[in-house]
């Protein structure tokens, strides 16, 4: 594994950097506060290809590498993780979902439009009574007329009310959910498909999290993406390029939560000196580089894993358990670095410990990570 960037990823590190302090840290806190999505943030990010950044270019991507995309995120959301995500969630999931299953008239009808950025995805598996419990949907679908009725709900789904294209994963066999899952694209305005309630978040305020909504939508079989009954397993494999993404965005909010504990304590003077000076400071910030360098490491395997084609499964879990896990102590111990400005919404150190939370929980919880890692580790024994 290459341990240094290629020029070509200098630039696109500085790029992206230059880009999230000039056109998005202006606005960071008051996109938070009105829980506003930005959609203009993320018409330029459209035209820099960050919205279609692993797809081939013949689709309307950028053909960039699943290294490239670590990159991407992470700069993002070590200035505000609620674009990180959305980011993030656009090209791990739907639109990679549609490009790894799809056939060649849904990637050029759907994929194209959202690698371009001109429609914005949503992915929609979890439901209010299933999550972790991936298996245990109730959104079902029944043939239909040369097609699908579909009903049910999907909840904390990313871009939820700003979508234009959705993957949905429903039930198509009730007696065996793990293999009786099927994937379905649904366009905005389709009859009987809306979304519903608008989250209202502790943090990543500025990302759409919503419900998806469907009653008697009737869904054409030519939208139907994948095998039926292959849509479990599916998203299994989805899941696996995401989690990497997850690891990156992790990776972003823990490094903008140790920046902003190291600039506060090389200026903030306590008994006469700057309490950077002190030893007990000093552990910290020490300790705070370290897992995030342990979790960089970690999270870069599991990118140049993915761009040689290797099996990644194991090391996507690990970089997505140990960043999110490293993302939440880091922007714990940055409150607590600044003090009583830790707790006030003047420094971004609140903000970062809010948002950072979701890590542990979105695209499969710490807990299930340990059990992905752990089935794994106990196949390779012999």
């Amino acid at each position: 594994m290459e341990f240094e960037f290629t020029q070509e990823q200098q630039v696109l590190r500085e790029t992206i950097r230059s880009f999230a302090e000039e056109k998005i840290r202006p606005h960071v806190r008051t996109w938070d506060a009105e829980g506003r999505f930005p959609k203009e943030v993320f018409s330029e990010l459209a035209e820099m290809g960050v919205l279609g950044i692993i797809f081939p270019e013949a689709l309307g991507g950028a053909a960039m590498s699943y290294v490239d995309y670590v990159i991407i995120v992470e700069e993002l959301s070590r200035v505000d993780p609620s674009v990180g995500i959305g980011i993030a969630a656009h090209n791990s999931l739907c639109s990679n979902h549609i490009f790894m299953e799809g056939t060649r008239e849904q990637k050029e009808k759907y994929l194209t439009r959202l690698a371009t950025g001109k429609t914005m995805g949503a992915w929609a598996l979890t439901e209010p009574g299933s999550g972790s419990d991936a298996a245990g949907l109730k959104t079902f679908a029944e043939p239909k007329n040369g097609g699908w009725v579909l009903n049910g709900t999907k909840t904390f789904c990313t871009h939820a009310t700003v979508a234009d294209i959705a993957v949905v994963i429903s039930l198509t066999d009730r007696k065996d959910p793990h293999h009786g899952c099927t994937a379905f694209i649904l366009e905005k305005g389709t009859p009987g498909f809306k979304h519903g309630k608008k989250e209202d978040k502790l943090g990543l305020r500025a990302s759409d999290t919503g419900e998806l909504v469907l009653e008697d939508c009737f869904v054409p079989d030519a939208n139907r993406l994948g095998e039926v009954g292959h849509g479990f397993t599916d998203a299994l494999k989805v899941l696996d390029g995401g989690r990497i993404s997850i690891a990156a965005l992790s990776l972003g909010g823990a490094q903008g939560a140790y920046e902003t504990a190291l600039q506060y304590a090389k200026t903030r003077v306590a008994f006469g000196q700057k309490i950077a000076e002190f030893q007990a400071i000093q552990f910290i910030l020490a300790d705070m580089a370290t897992r995030i360098e342990a979790a960089r490491l970690l999270t870069f395997q599991a990118a140049w894993r993915k761009d040689r084609g290797l099996p990644v499964t194991k090391h996507s879990a690990m970089a997505k358990y140990y960043a999110s896990e490293v993302s939440v102590w880091a922007a714990e111990r940055a409150v607590q670095i600044l003090g009583g400005y830790g707790f006030i919404k003047d420094y971004p150190a609140e903000k970062f410990y809010r948002d950072v939370k979701l890590n542990t929980i979105g695209e499969g919880t710490s807990e299930i990570q340990r059990l992905v890692i752990a089935r794994q580790v106990l196949k390779e024994f012999v």
